[in-house]
Protein backbone atom coordinates (compact mmCIF):
# COMPACT_ATOMS: atom_id res chain seq x y z
CA UNK A 1 0.00 0.00 0.00
CA UNK A 2 1.23 3.60 -0.68
CA UNK A 3 -0.17 7.03 0.59
CA UNK A 4 1.05 10.74 -0.41
CA UNK A 5 4.14 12.21 1.00
CA UNK A 6 2.01 14.69 2.27
CA UNK A 7 0.02 14.65 5.87
CA UNK A 8 -3.45 13.75 6.27
CA UNK A 9 -5.50 16.91 6.24
CA UNK A 10 -8.79 17.61 8.73
CA UNK A 11 -12.00 17.20 6.87
CA UNK A 12 -14.57 19.88 7.78
CA UNK A 13 -18.08 17.53 9.09
CA UNK A 14 -20.14 20.60 7.62
CA UNK A 15 -22.30 20.93 3.72
CA UNK A 16 -20.31 21.87 0.92
CA UNK A 17 -22.10 25.69 1.27
CA UNK A 18 -20.87 26.22 4.79
CA UNK A 19 -17.43 24.81 3.64
CA UNK A 20 -16.97 27.34 1.03
CA UNK A 21 -19.41 30.32 2.10
CA UNK A 22 -19.94 30.85 5.78
CA UNK A 23 -16.26 32.31 7.08
CA UNK A 24 -15.67 35.05 4.66
CA UNK A 25 -14.13 38.10 5.85
CA UNK A 26 -15.72 41.85 4.53
CA UNK A 27 -12.39 41.75 2.25
CA UNK A 28 -13.37 38.32 0.72
CA UNK A 29 -16.57 39.47 0.74
CA UNK A 30 -15.56 42.21 -1.34
CA UNK A 31 -13.39 39.72 -3.92
CA UNK A 32 -14.55 39.18 -7.25
CA UNK A 33 -16.04 35.86 -7.51
CA UNK A 34 -16.68 35.30 -11.50
CA UNK A 35 -16.18 37.24 -14.41
CA UNK A 36 -18.35 36.56 -17.63
CA UNK A 37 -15.49 36.22 -20.22
CA UNK A 38 -17.97 37.44 -23.18
CA UNK A 39 -19.06 40.49 -21.63
CA UNK A 40 -16.76 40.96 -18.62
CA UNK A 41 -19.20 41.41 -16.41
CA UNK A 42 -17.96 41.09 -12.47
CA UNK A 43 -19.73 39.07 -9.53
CA UNK A 44 -18.49 39.79 -5.97
CA UNK A 45 -18.73 37.02 -3.54
CA UNK A 46 -21.04 38.89 -1.26
CA UNK A 47 -23.63 39.14 -4.69
CA UNK A 48 -22.70 35.47 -5.04
CA UNK A 49 -23.71 34.14 -1.79
CA UNK A 50 -27.04 36.98 -2.12
CA UNK A 51 -27.71 34.97 -5.13
CA UNK A 52 -27.38 31.61 -4.11
CA UNK A 53 -29.74 32.19 -0.53
CA UNK A 54 -32.03 33.80 -2.88
CA UNK A 55 -32.16 30.81 -5.04
CA UNK A 56 -32.28 28.09 -1.82
CA UNK A 57 -35.40 30.35 -0.75
CA UNK A 58 -37.51 30.57 -3.59
CA UNK A 59 -36.93 26.71 -4.10
CA UNK A 60 -37.43 25.91 -0.64
CA UNK A 61 -40.95 28.08 -0.66
CA UNK A 62 -42.23 26.22 -3.20
CA UNK A 63 -41.48 22.65 -1.70
CA UNK A 64 -38.14 21.79 -2.71
CA UNK A 65 -36.56 19.59 0.15
CA UNK A 66 -34.09 17.30 1.13
CA UNK A 67 -34.99 14.62 -0.79
CA UNK A 68 -35.61 16.04 -4.56
CA UNK A 69 -33.69 15.77 -7.21
CA UNK A 70 -32.79 19.36 -9.55
CA UNK A 71 -31.57 19.20 -12.84
CA UNK A 72 -28.97 21.50 -13.96
CA UNK A 73 -28.19 21.73 -17.82
CA UNK A 74 -26.47 24.99 -18.16
CA UNK A 75 -22.90 26.15 -19.97
CA UNK A 76 -20.28 27.44 -18.00
CA UNK A 77 -21.78 31.07 -16.92
CA UNK A 78 -21.62 32.75 -13.50
CA UNK A 79 -25.05 31.76 -13.43
CA UNK A 80 -24.19 28.41 -12.79
CA UNK A 81 -22.65 28.88 -9.51
CA UNK A 82 -25.84 30.48 -8.12
CA UNK A 83 -28.12 27.75 -9.28
CA UNK A 84 -25.38 25.04 -8.36
CA UNK A 85 -24.89 26.24 -4.86
CA UNK A 86 -28.26 27.60 -4.63
CA UNK A 87 -29.84 23.89 -4.86
CA UNK A 88 -27.19 22.27 -2.27
CA UNK A 89 -28.26 25.32 0.19
CA UNK A 90 -31.75 24.77 0.00
CA UNK A 91 -30.47 20.84 0.78
CA UNK A 92 -31.74 19.31 -2.31
CA UNK A 93 -29.31 17.19 -5.01
CA UNK A 94 -28.21 18.54 -8.46
CA UNK A 95 -27.93 16.18 -10.96
CA UNK A 96 -25.86 17.91 -13.57
CA UNK A 97 -25.86 17.04 -17.55
CA UNK A 98 -23.83 17.80 -20.65
CA UNK A 99 -25.00 20.64 -22.45
CA UNK A 100 -24.03 18.33 -25.96
CA UNK A 101 -27.04 15.89 -25.02
CA UNK A 102 -30.32 15.39 -26.83
CA UNK A 103 -33.99 15.36 -25.36
CA UNK A 104 -32.80 10.98 -25.69
CA UNK A 105 -30.39 11.70 -23.30
CA UNK A 106 -31.64 13.60 -21.14
CA UNK A 107 -34.87 12.02 -20.93
CA UNK A 108 -32.94 8.75 -19.51
CA UNK A 109 -30.87 11.02 -16.97
CA UNK A 110 -34.08 12.47 -15.54
CA UNK A 111 -36.12 9.06 -15.46
CA UNK A 112 -32.90 7.65 -13.38
CA UNK A 113 -32.20 10.03 -11.29
CA UNK A 114 -36.05 10.91 -10.74
CA UNK A 115 -35.54 14.58 -11.04
CA UNK A 116 -38.77 16.83 -10.35
CA UNK A 117 -37.28 20.23 -11.05
CA UNK A 118 -35.10 21.36 -13.94
CA UNK A 119 -32.71 24.04 -15.15
CA UNK A 120 -31.51 25.69 -17.88
CA UNK A 121 -31.03 28.32 -20.68
CA UNK A 122 -32.99 29.30 -23.38
CA UNK A 123 -30.94 28.02 -25.85
CA UNK A 124 -31.00 24.12 -25.22
CA UNK A 125 -34.66 24.62 -24.04
CA UNK A 126 -35.86 22.34 -26.96
CA UNK A 127 -34.54 19.58 -26.41
CA UNK A 128 -35.57 20.00 -22.44
CA UNK A 129 -38.66 20.47 -23.02
CA UNK A 130 -39.17 17.14 -25.09
CA UNK A 131 -37.53 14.99 -21.80
CA UNK A 132 -39.59 17.31 -19.23
CA UNK A 133 -42.94 16.57 -21.06
CA UNK A 134 -41.73 12.91 -21.58
CA UNK A 135 -41.06 12.05 -17.48
CA UNK A 136 -43.95 14.82 -16.66
CA UNK A 137 -41.75 17.66 -15.19
CA UNK A 138 -44.27 20.36 -15.59
CA UNK A 139 -43.73 23.95 -17.18
CA UNK A 140 -43.79 25.73 -13.63
CA UNK A 141 -40.97 23.43 -12.80
CA UNK A 142 -38.74 23.61 -15.31
CA UNK A 143 -37.00 27.52 -14.50
CA UNK A 144 -35.02 28.92 -18.04
CA UNK A 145 -32.84 30.72 -15.92
CA UNK A 146 -32.62 33.61 -18.82
CA UNK A 147 -36.32 33.77 -19.30
CA UNK A 148 -38.65 32.05 -21.37
CA UNK A 149 -42.38 32.37 -21.71
CA UNK A 150 -44.54 30.39 -19.93
CA UNK A 151 -41.66 29.25 -17.50
CA UNK A 152 -40.30 31.13 -14.08
CA UNK A 153 -36.72 32.34 -14.59
CA UNK A 154 -33.81 33.33 -12.05
CA UNK A 155 -34.69 36.63 -12.12
CA UNK A 156 -38.21 35.53 -10.71
CA UNK A 157 -36.62 33.90 -7.98
CA UNK A 158 -33.75 35.89 -6.99
CA UNK A 159 -36.73 38.69 -6.73
CA UNK A 160 -38.46 36.85 -4.40
CA UNK A 161 -35.76 37.42 -1.68
CA UNK A 162 -37.20 34.48 0.04
CA UNK A 163 -35.20 33.29 2.88
CA UNK A 164 -33.13 30.54 2.48
CA UNK A 165 -34.26 27.56 5.16
CA UNK A 166 -32.76 25.97 8.13
CA UNK A 167 -31.78 22.11 6.79
CA UNK A 168 -30.00 19.77 8.64
CA UNK A 169 -28.29 16.30 7.90
CA UNK A 170 -25.04 13.99 7.86
CA UNK A 171 -22.84 15.33 5.11
CA UNK A 172 -21.01 12.13 5.23
CA UNK A 173 -24.58 9.99 4.05
CA UNK A 174 -26.61 13.05 2.10
CA UNK A 175 -26.39 13.29 -1.23
CA UNK A 176 -25.28 16.46 -2.99
CA UNK A 177 -24.66 15.66 -6.54
CA UNK A 178 -25.55 13.01 -8.67
CA UNK A 179 -23.39 13.29 -12.15
CA UNK A 180 -23.06 10.09 -14.63
CA UNK A 181 -20.49 8.17 -15.30
CA UNK A 182 -20.07 5.18 -17.23
CA UNK A 183 -17.31 3.45 -14.26
CA UNK A 184 -14.80 1.02 -16.14
CA UNK A 185 -17.87 -0.13 -17.76
CA UNK A 186 -21.53 -0.24 -19.14
CA UNK A 187 -24.24 2.45 -19.44
CA UNK A 188 -24.40 5.92 -17.61
CA UNK A 189 -25.26 5.51 -13.83
CA UNK A 190 -25.71 8.05 -11.38
CA UNK A 191 -22.86 8.55 -8.89
CA UNK A 192 -23.67 9.42 -5.61
CA UNK A 193 -21.38 11.84 -3.93
CA UNK A 194 -22.00 13.38 -0.52
CA UNK A 195 -21.23 16.50 0.74
CA UNK A 196 -18.42 15.28 2.56
CA UNK A 197 -16.99 13.50 -0.47
CA UNK A 198 -16.74 16.96 -2.20
CA UNK A 199 -15.78 18.67 0.70
CA UNK A 200 -12.93 16.33 1.25
CA UNK A 201 -11.59 16.49 -1.88
CA UNK A 202 -10.99 20.07 -2.19
CA UNK A 203 -9.81 20.17 0.86
CA UNK A 204 -7.81 17.22 0.01
CA UNK A 205 -6.26 18.62 -3.27
CA UNK A 206 -5.45 22.34 -2.20
CA UNK A 207 -2.47 20.61 -0.39
CA UNK A 208 -0.67 20.30 -4.19
CA UNK A 209 -3.13 22.65 -6.40
CA UNK A 210 -1.74 26.23 -5.13
CA UNK A 211 -4.33 28.16 -6.42
CA UNK A 212 -4.47 31.31 -4.69
CA UNK A 213 -6.81 34.01 -3.98
CA UNK A 214 -5.20 36.54 -6.66
CA UNK A 215 -5.42 34.11 -9.20
CA UNK A 216 -7.66 34.55 -12.38
CA UNK A 217 -8.99 30.67 -13.52
CA UNK A 218 -9.80 30.01 -16.95
CA UNK A 219 -13.28 28.36 -16.64
CA UNK A 220 -14.29 26.66 -19.61
CA UNK A 221 -13.57 22.88 -19.11
CA UNK A 222 -17.51 22.09 -18.02
CA UNK A 223 -19.10 22.69 -14.97
CA UNK A 224 -21.26 20.00 -15.45
CA UNK A 225 -18.62 17.59 -15.17
CA UNK A 226 -17.02 16.16 -11.73
CA UNK A 227 -13.13 18.04 -13.00
CA UNK A 228 -14.86 21.29 -13.64
CA UNK A 229 -17.22 20.84 -10.50
CA UNK A 230 -14.64 20.06 -7.74
CA UNK A 231 -11.23 21.34 -9.75
CA UNK A 232 -12.78 24.81 -10.99
CA UNK A 233 -15.86 25.45 -9.43
CA UNK A 234 -15.43 24.32 -5.87
CA UNK A 235 -11.64 24.58 -5.31
CA UNK A 236 -11.47 28.18 -6.52
CA UNK A 237 -14.11 29.63 -4.48
CA UNK A 238 -12.62 27.56 -1.38
CA UNK A 239 -9.43 30.20 -2.58
CA UNK A 240 -11.37 33.03 -3.05
CA UNK A 241 -10.02 33.43 -6.61
CA UNK A 242 -12.12 34.91 -9.64
CA UNK A 243 -13.34 32.32 -12.25
CA UNK A 244 -13.39 33.33 -15.57
CA UNK A 245 -16.25 31.47 -17.67
CA UNK A 246 -16.44 30.23 -20.99
CA UNK A 247 -19.99 29.09 -22.21
CA UNK A 248 -17.89 26.60 -25.61
CA UNK A 249 -14.79 26.56 -26.15
CA UNK A 250 -13.03 28.53 -29.16
CA UNK A 251 -9.54 28.28 -29.51
CA UNK A 252 -9.75 31.72 -30.94
CA UNK A 253 -11.76 32.99 -27.99
CA UNK A 254 -9.81 30.89 -25.42
CA UNK A 255 -6.98 32.91 -26.25
CA UNK A 256 -8.50 36.27 -26.25
CA UNK A 257 -9.58 35.70 -22.92
CA UNK A 258 -6.96 34.80 -21.41
CA UNK A 259 -4.72 37.70 -22.62
CA UNK A 260 -7.95 40.34 -22.19
CA UNK A 261 -8.96 39.23 -18.42
CA UNK A 262 -5.19 38.13 -17.29
CA UNK A 263 -5.83 34.64 -16.58
CA UNK A 264 -3.24 33.11 -14.42
CA UNK A 265 -4.33 29.80 -13.78
CA UNK A 266 -5.43 27.43 -16.82
CA UNK A 267 -6.93 24.07 -16.20
CA UNK A 268 -7.13 21.97 -19.84
CA UNK A 269 -7.61 19.02 -21.24
CA UNK A 270 -4.94 17.24 -23.34
CA UNK A 271 -6.49 18.37 -27.14
CA UNK A 272 -6.35 21.74 -25.81
CA UNK A 273 -2.32 21.22 -25.42
CA UNK A 274 -1.70 20.21 -28.89
CA UNK A 275 -3.21 23.67 -29.60
CA UNK A 276 -0.60 25.76 -27.31
CA UNK A 277 2.25 23.67 -28.29
CA UNK A 278 1.67 24.24 -32.20
CA UNK A 279 -0.90 26.90 -33.23
CA UNK A 280 0.21 30.00 -35.04
CA UNK A 281 -2.16 32.14 -32.98
CA UNK A 282 -0.46 31.57 -29.92
CA UNK A 283 1.94 33.81 -31.35
CA UNK A 284 -0.43 36.70 -32.15
CA UNK A 285 -1.71 36.60 -27.88
CA UNK A 286 -0.17 37.97 -25.13
CA UNK A 287 -0.44 34.92 -22.68
CA UNK A 288 2.38 36.55 -20.15
CA UNK A 289 -0.32 36.30 -17.09
CA UNK A 290 -0.34 32.72 -17.19
CA UNK A 291 1.69 31.01 -14.38
CA UNK A 292 -0.06 27.46 -14.30
CA UNK A 293 -1.35 25.24 -17.06
CA UNK A 294 -3.03 22.07 -15.54
CA UNK A 295 -4.20 19.23 -17.24
CA UNK A 296 -6.62 15.96 -16.53
CA UNK A 297 -9.17 14.14 -17.68
CA UNK A 298 -6.94 12.17 -19.87
CA UNK A 299 -3.80 11.59 -20.18
CA UNK A 300 -0.74 14.20 -21.51
CA UNK A 301 2.10 13.30 -22.75
CA UNK A 302 5.13 14.50 -21.02
CA UNK A 303 6.98 15.83 -24.17
CA UNK A 304 3.95 17.73 -25.34
CA UNK A 305 3.90 18.74 -21.76
CA UNK A 306 7.03 20.29 -22.21
CA UNK A 307 6.53 21.69 -25.17
CA UNK A 308 3.43 24.14 -23.83
CA UNK A 309 5.08 24.81 -20.58
CA UNK A 310 8.45 26.06 -22.42
CA UNK A 311 6.33 27.96 -24.93
CA UNK A 312 4.08 30.18 -23.10
CA UNK A 313 6.95 30.06 -20.45
CA UNK A 314 4.79 28.86 -17.47
CA UNK A 315 4.33 25.41 -15.70
CA UNK A 316 2.32 22.61 -16.60
CA UNK A 317 1.58 20.14 -14.39
CA UNK A 318 -1.30 16.92 -14.52
CA UNK A 319 -3.26 15.06 -12.13
CA UNK A 320 -5.10 11.66 -12.09
CA UNK A 321 -8.83 10.73 -10.95
CA UNK A 322 -12.59 9.82 -11.98
CA UNK A 323 -16.30 10.60 -11.06
CA UNK A 324 -16.09 8.11 -8.78
CA UNK A 325 -13.39 9.99 -6.58
CA UNK A 326 -15.01 13.11 -6.57
CA UNK A 327 -12.30 13.51 -8.89
CA UNK A 328 -8.81 13.44 -7.89
CA UNK A 329 -6.44 11.02 -6.34
CA UNK A 330 -3.48 12.14 -8.00
CA UNK A 331 -1.41 15.31 -8.37
CA UNK A 332 2.17 16.95 -9.61
CA UNK A 333 2.65 19.58 -7.53
CA UNK A 334 3.27 22.74 -8.10
CA UNK A 335 6.45 22.64 -6.03
CA UNK A 336 7.74 19.80 -7.58
CA UNK A 337 9.88 19.81 -10.90
CA UNK A 338 11.43 17.05 -10.38
CA UNK A 339 8.46 14.77 -11.40
CA UNK A 340 8.08 13.66 -14.50
CA UNK A 341 5.20 15.66 -16.66
CA UNK A 342 3.82 12.18 -18.01
CA UNK A 343 3.04 10.88 -14.55
CA UNK A 344 -0.07 11.68 -12.48
CA UNK A 345 2.21 12.87 -9.08
CA UNK A 346 1.72 12.00 -5.92
CA UNK A 347 -1.33 10.30 -4.31
CA UNK A 348 -3.35 13.40 -2.41
CA UNK A 349 -3.51 13.53 1.83
CA UNK A 350 -5.86 11.13 3.62
CA UNK A 351 -6.28 8.30 0.00
CA UNK A 352 -4.58 5.01 0.70
CA UNK A 353 -3.51 3.34 -2.77
CA UNK A 354 -2.73 -0.17 -4.11
CA UNK A 355 -1.60 -1.93 -7.08
CA UNK A 356 -3.08 -5.42 -7.81
CA UNK A 357 -2.42 -7.93 -10.44
CA UNK A 358 -4.93 -8.08 -12.80
CA UNK A 359 -4.04 -12.04 -12.82
CA UNK A 360 -3.53 -13.35 -10.15
CA UNK A 361 -5.57 -10.41 -7.74
CA UNK A 362 -2.16 -10.03 -5.83
CA UNK A 363 -0.84 -7.31 -4.42
CA UNK A 364 2.05 -5.57 -6.18
CA UNK A 365 5.01 -4.33 -4.06
CA UNK A 366 6.28 -0.77 -4.00
CA UNK A 367 9.62 -1.03 -4.73
CA UNK A 368 12.77 -0.53 -2.69
CA UNK A 369 14.25 1.61 -5.98
CA UNK A 370 12.78 2.11 -9.32
CA UNK A 371 9.45 1.24 -10.72
CA UNK A 372 7.29 -1.39 -9.79
CA UNK A 373 5.42 -3.71 -11.82
CA UNK A 374 2.19 -2.78 -13.37
CA UNK A 375 -1.62 -3.44 -12.06
CA UNK A 376 -4.62 -2.00 -11.60
CA UNK A 377 -5.09 1.26 -9.54
CA UNK A 378 -7.56 0.63 -6.58
CA UNK A 379 -8.35 3.90 -4.44
CA UNK A 380 -9.62 4.22 -0.98
CA UNK A 381 -10.36 7.84 0.76
CA UNK A 382 -13.15 10.42 2.46
CA UNK A 383 -13.36 11.18 -1.56
CA UNK A 384 -14.64 8.06 -2.67
CA UNK A 385 -18.25 7.42 -3.87
CA UNK A 386 -21.11 6.65 -1.55
CA UNK A 387 -22.01 3.82 -4.60
CA UNK A 388 -24.09 3.87 -8.23
CA UNK A 389 -27.62 4.98 -7.87
CA UNK A 390 -30.15 2.10 -7.63
CA UNK A 391 -27.17 -0.02 -8.76
CA UNK A 392 -26.15 -2.43 -5.51
CA UNK A 393 -23.89 -4.93 -7.86
CA UNK A 394 -21.81 -2.39 -10.13
CA UNK A 395 -21.19 -0.51 -6.70
CA UNK A 396 -20.15 -3.51 -5.50
CA UNK A 397 -18.00 -4.70 -8.67
CA UNK A 398 -16.47 -1.08 -7.90
CA UNK A 399 -15.89 -0.74 -4.21
CA UNK A 400 -14.28 -4.08 -2.56
CA UNK A 401 -15.27 -5.12 0.99
CA UNK A 402 -12.34 -3.46 2.41
CA UNK A 403 -13.44 0.17 0.46
CA UNK A 404 -10.74 0.16 -2.24
CA UNK A 405 -12.50 1.41 -5.32
CA UNK A 406 -10.99 -0.40 -8.40
CA UNK A 407 -10.24 2.56 -11.34
CA UNK A 408 -9.86 -0.09 -14.43
CA UNK A 409 -6.66 2.06 -14.70
CA UNK A 410 -3.01 0.51 -14.99
CA UNK A 411 -0.70 2.11 -13.18
CA UNK A 412 2.91 1.70 -12.14
CA UNK A 413 4.41 3.44 -9.00
CA UNK A 414 8.02 4.38 -8.01
CA UNK A 415 10.23 4.43 -4.69
CA UNK A 416 9.25 8.13 -4.38
CA UNK A 417 4.88 7.80 -4.57
CA UNK A 418 4.84 8.73 -7.77
CA UNK A 419 2.06 7.17 -9.98
CA UNK A 420 2.02 6.67 -13.53
CA UNK A 421 -0.78 5.99 -15.52
CA UNK A 422 0.44 3.34 -18.76
CA UNK A 423 -3.02 1.22 -19.65
CA UNK A 424 -6.30 0.93 -19.01
CA UNK A 425 -8.68 -2.00 -17.85
CA UNK A 426 -11.31 -0.54 -18.55
CA UNK A 427 -13.51 -0.55 -21.88
CA UNK A 428 -14.13 3.73 -21.86
CA UNK A 429 -13.54 5.27 -24.30
CA UNK A 430 -11.81 8.84 -24.12
CA UNK A 431 -12.19 11.34 -26.92
CA UNK A 432 -10.91 14.19 -25.95
CA UNK A 433 -11.19 14.05 -22.75
CA UNK A 434 -14.99 12.52 -22.55
CA UNK A 435 -15.94 9.60 -21.53
CA UNK A 436 -18.12 7.22 -24.09
CA UNK A 437 -19.65 3.66 -23.03
CA UNK A 438 -18.98 1.10 -25.84
CA UNK A 439 -22.00 -0.54 -24.34
CA UNK A 440 -24.62 2.43 -24.62
CA UNK A 441 -23.48 3.13 -28.52
CA UNK A 442 -23.79 -0.80 -28.96
CA UNK A 443 -27.13 -0.77 -27.08
CA UNK A 444 -28.22 2.28 -29.71
CA UNK A 445 -27.24 0.38 -32.80
CA UNK A 446 -29.01 -2.35 -32.02
CA UNK A 447 -32.43 -0.75 -32.17
CA UNK A 448 -31.51 -0.48 -35.90
CA UNK A 449 -34.00 -2.82 -38.07
CA UNK A 450 -30.82 -3.74 -40.70
CA UNK A 451 -28.47 -4.58 -37.69
CA UNK A 452 -28.30 -8.01 -36.15
CA UNK A 453 -25.11 -7.68 -33.78
CA UNK A 454 -22.60 -5.20 -32.85
CA UNK A 455 -19.62 -4.29 -30.79
CA UNK A 456 -17.84 -1.01 -30.45
CA UNK A 457 -13.92 0.06 -29.59
CA UNK A 458 -11.64 3.07 -29.26
CA UNK A 459 -8.92 3.19 -31.71
CA UNK A 460 -5.86 5.45 -31.34
CA UNK A 461 -6.41 9.06 -32.89
CA UNK A 462 -3.83 11.76 -33.21
CA UNK A 463 -6.74 14.73 -32.70
CA UNK A 464 -8.83 13.06 -29.89
CA UNK A 465 -6.51 10.46 -28.21
CA UNK A 466 -9.26 7.87 -29.27
CA UNK A 467 -12.18 7.44 -31.63
CA UNK A 468 -14.79 5.21 -31.57
CA UNK A 469 -15.08 2.31 -34.05
CA UNK A 470 -18.32 0.25 -34.83
CA UNK A 471 -18.03 -2.89 -36.04
CA UNK A 472 -21.66 -4.06 -37.33
CA UNK A 473 -23.24 -7.53 -38.23
CA UNK A 474 -25.98 -6.76 -40.92
CA UNK A 475 -29.48 -8.49 -40.55
CA UNK A 476 -29.93 -11.39 -43.79
CA UNK A 477 -30.67 -9.42 -46.84
CA UNK A 478 -30.45 -6.22 -45.42
CA UNK A 479 -28.10 -3.54 -46.79
CA UNK A 480 -26.17 -0.28 -45.00
CA UNK A 481 -23.49 1.81 -45.70
CA UNK A 482 -20.69 3.12 -43.37
CA UNK A 483 -22.20 6.28 -43.34
CA UNK A 484 -25.68 5.13 -42.72
CA UNK A 485 -24.60 3.71 -39.62
CA UNK A 486 -22.68 6.68 -38.46
CA UNK A 487 -25.53 8.93 -39.45
CA UNK A 488 -28.40 6.84 -37.51
CA UNK A 489 -25.79 7.12 -34.09
CA UNK A 490 -25.29 10.83 -34.77
CA UNK A 491 -28.61 11.04 -34.60
CA UNK A 492 -29.38 9.78 -31.06
CA UNK A 493 -26.48 10.84 -29.84
CA UNK A 494 -24.30 13.90 -28.57
CA UNK A 495 -21.77 14.91 -30.95
CA UNK A 496 -18.82 13.69 -28.90
CA UNK A 497 -20.12 10.38 -28.94
CA UNK A 498 -20.23 9.46 -32.30
CA UNK A 499 -18.84 6.99 -34.25
CA UNK A 500 -16.37 8.03 -36.29
CA UNK A 501 -15.33 4.47 -38.35
CA UNK A 502 -17.56 1.40 -38.71
CA UNK A 503 -16.55 -2.24 -40.31
CA UNK A 504 -18.94 -4.28 -41.27
CA UNK A 505 -18.04 -8.08 -40.20
CA UNK A 506 -19.56 -11.78 -40.18
CA UNK A 507 -19.12 -11.91 -36.80
CA UNK A 508 -19.01 -10.19 -33.47
CA UNK A 509 -16.46 -12.40 -30.76
CA UNK A 510 -17.56 -13.33 -27.53
CA UNK A 511 -17.03 -15.17 -24.56
CA UNK A 512 -19.15 -18.58 -23.50
CA UNK A 513 -20.68 -16.40 -21.22
CA UNK A 514 -21.40 -13.90 -24.19
CA UNK A 515 -19.41 -11.09 -23.51
CA UNK A 516 -17.79 -9.04 -26.68
CA UNK A 517 -14.14 -9.74 -26.26
CA UNK A 518 -13.37 -6.34 -27.60
CA UNK A 519 -9.38 -7.28 -27.22
CA UNK A 520 -9.53 -9.57 -29.78
CA UNK A 521 -10.96 -6.95 -31.84
CA UNK A 522 -8.80 -4.27 -30.87
CA UNK A 523 -6.07 -6.87 -31.48
CA UNK A 524 -6.86 -7.52 -34.96
CA UNK A 525 -6.78 -3.57 -35.31
CA UNK A 526 -3.08 -3.88 -34.86
CA UNK A 527 -2.79 -6.20 -37.65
Amino acid sequence: MFKSPYPDVTIPNTSIYDYLFADLSDTELDGIAFIDGNSGTETSYRSLIAQINGVAGALAARGVGLETVVALLCPNTPAFGSVFHGILRAGAIVTTLNSLYTAEEIEKQLRDSKAEWFFTVSPLLSGVKTACAAVGIPDDHLIVMDGAEGHPSLRDLLTEAATPPVVKFDPATHIAVLPYSSGTTGKPKGVMLSHRNLVANVEQSRQMVSLKSSDRVLAFLPFFHIYGLTVLLNLAIKEHAALVTMPKFDFVEFLRVIQDHKCSFVFIAPPVAVGLAKHPLVEQHDLSSVRMVFSGAAPLDGQLAQAVAERINCQLKQGYGMTELSPVSQVIPQDRDDLPLDSVGFTIPNMECKLIDPMTGKEIPVPEDGVSEPGELVCKGPNVMLGYLGNDQATKDMIDKDGFLHTGDIATVDDRGVVTIVDRLKELIKYKGYQIAPAELEALLLTHPAIADAAVIGIPDAEGGEIPKAFVVLQAGKELNEDAVMSFVAEHVAPFKKVRKVKFVDAIPKSSSGKILRKDLKAAELL
